[in-house]
Order: C-alpha cells, then sequence, then structure tokens
C-alpha cells in the first residue's frame, strides 16, 4: 500500500499569555492508502490539534509531516489552502453548509476554488450527491432537509474533489443514535470503495466502526491498534 500521511514526531505548543500549552509532544504515525482509521481520546488528548495538522489548518511547532508526498509541515498558509483544497475532503460535526445554497450548490464549492466551471462543477456535484444516495435531493436547502441528509450533503463535498484522504471530525456528533448508524453505515460503503478515512471521535462505539485506532493522551499516542471487532451496520433507509 502506498503511505499517504507520515508525521514524524511532530509537536504543537500554543503560548497563551504566561502559560505554555503542549497540545501535541511527539506523535511519530504513519497511513496507508485506502485505511480507515480513528483518533479517539478524552478532551485535552491533542485529537483536535493532530486533526488540524493532518488537514493542514495548522502546522507543527517541530516534526515533519508529509502528505500523499508532500512535506506540508513548512508550507506557506496559501499552498497549505492550495494542498487543502486538493487532498483533503472534510466532514464537519455541525455540516458547515451554506444556509441560502442548495445541496448541489453546496457540494459544489469546492469545485469553484479549483477553478472548474458550473456545467463540470454541477456535473460532478451531482454524481457526488448520487454517491451518497441524496441526488434526489439536490435543489433542497439545509433547512429543508433532515440532519442525516445535512450530514451526507456534507459528505458530498468532501468527495466532490477525489480527495487523498477523507477527514471526518466528530462525523455523528449532532445526530441522534439511528441516524449516526446510518451516516456509518455509508462511511463503510465509502471505504469499500477505495476512499482513505480518518475519522475523529471521542465515542467508543464510533471509534470501533473504524478499521484502526489511535487512541491519544496529553498528546502522546497512548496506543495505536488494529480493530479485530468492526461494528457493522445496515443504513435503515438511506435518504433520512
Amino acid at each position: 500500500m502506498a503511505r499517504i500521511i507520515e508525521t514524524s514526531h511532530i509537536s504543537r505548543v500554543y503560548h497563551m499569555g504566561t502559560n505554555v500549552v503542549k497540545a501535541l509532544q511527539d506523535i511519530s504515525i504513519t497511513i496507508d492508502k485506502g485505511e480507515y482509521v480513528a483518533f479517539m481520546g478524552p478532551s485535552g488528548s491533542g485529537k483536535s490539534t493532530l486533526m488540524n495538522i493532518i488537514g493542514c489548518l495548522d502546522t507543527p511547532t517541530s516534526g515533519s509531516y508529509v502528505l500523499n508526498g508532500h512535506l506540508v509541515s513548512d508550507m506557506t498558509e496559501n499552498e497549505l489552502a492550495e494542498i487543502r483544497n486538493k487532498e483533503i475532503g472534510f466532514v464537519f460535526q455541525t455540516f458547515n453548509l451554506l444556509p441560502r445554497a442548495s445541496a448541489l450548490e453546496n457540494v459544489a464549492l469546492p469545485l469553484i476554488y479549483a477553478g472548474y466551471g458550473k456545467s463540470e462543477r454541477e456535473e460532478r456535484a451531482m454524481a457526488a450527491l448520487e454517491n451518497v444516495n441524496l441526488a434526489d435531493r439536490y435543489h433542497h436547502k439545509p433547512n429543508e432537509l433532515s440532519g442525516g441528509q445535512r450530514q451526507r450533503v456534507a459528505i458530498a463535498r468532501a468527495l466532490v474533489n477525489n480527495p487523498s484522504i477523507i477527514l471526518a471530525d466528530e462525523p455523528t456528533g449532532n445526530l441522534d443514535s439511528k441516524t449516526s448508524y446510518d451516516i456509518m453505515a455509508l462511511f463503510h460503503e465509502l471505504h469499500e470503495k477505495g476512499n482513505s478515512i480518518i475519522m475523529v471521535t471521542h465515542e467508543d462505539d464510533i471509534a470501533h466502526y473504524a478499521h484502526r485506532i489511535i487512541r491519544l493522551k496529553d498528546g502522546l499516542v497512548e496506543w495505536d491498534k488494529v480493530n479485530d471487532n468492526v461494528t457493522r451496520s445496515t443504513p435503515s433507509l438511506v435518504t433520512e
């Protein structure tokens, strides 16, 4: 398998007045193309900081980070923005959809920044909506969709640029249990199609949908192991 992520002794230190916060202390991990990995740990463990660095939203204080062959740990903000749009599809807990835009327009948004013309944007956005079983809702705005449907739109938006990885930050945090299981079933389907998925969660039951779990504590990797008991779920209603 081709290596898609490699961090070598990365740390992240924040200076808050006279206080020094060591959010990450010494993180060295590798993730291969096609893996399905969960980062988990309690509040303050460093998982969100690690997600921000892997998602090219932040850079480490020390150490190196290579994403799909690109050394990103020393990039400028503009360079980070460019590689973020090309290599990473984000799925957020709060969906982060534009309220006045349709599902199709929300999904097509990353393609605007990538420089695609309108017709190709719409074609690719519709294909992404079909991939999450939501093509029949393409003209609906977020307030006309259920929570699960809004998350599916967010997942379609994450897929539309064919990114190297899907990075999901607490993707079920705002969903009820049934809808959470449906969304996790969708992630399973996407992984089966060859997508690389990294999920950040504090919920043990959600982490066990992943095939590998990395647990953080106090800015360090507490353990990193293959999940031998992957949870499976079958979506009850794919459009709910």
